[in-house]
């Protein structure tokens, strides 16, 4: 079976331009924005009680993510730290 260079090229360039999220024990809770976000709402665990914040959301994105800067922009979002190759970000939940 013959592939030619184009499919192989460009189903190696698709593979390349996906984010793909790390692995971690972080309670995700699922896209921010809409269902297919790559940022996603994080639930209370021990690693992430100390930020948690009744006015505000608690975000965690893939720290290879590369919309990170567009991110803080659209939601204000805090940056509070970093854990597992996530960023954890605090989002102000009062206007």
């Amino acid at each position: 079976m013959k592939h030619s260079l184009f499919t192989v090229f460009s189903i190696g360039f698709l593979a390349a331009c996906e984010t793909v999220a790390p692995a971690t024990d972080l309670p995700l809770m699922g896209g921010y924005r809409d269902v297919a976000d790559q940022c996603q709402r994080v639930g209370e665990s021990a690693a992430t009680v100390e930020y948690l914040d009744h006015t505000a959301d608690l975000v965690a994105c893939p720290a290879e993510y590369e919309g990170l800067g567009v991110f803080t922009h659209e939601t204000g979002g805090v940056e509070v730290a970093r854990i597992d190759g996530w960023v954890l970000f605090s989002v102000s939940t009062e206007g």
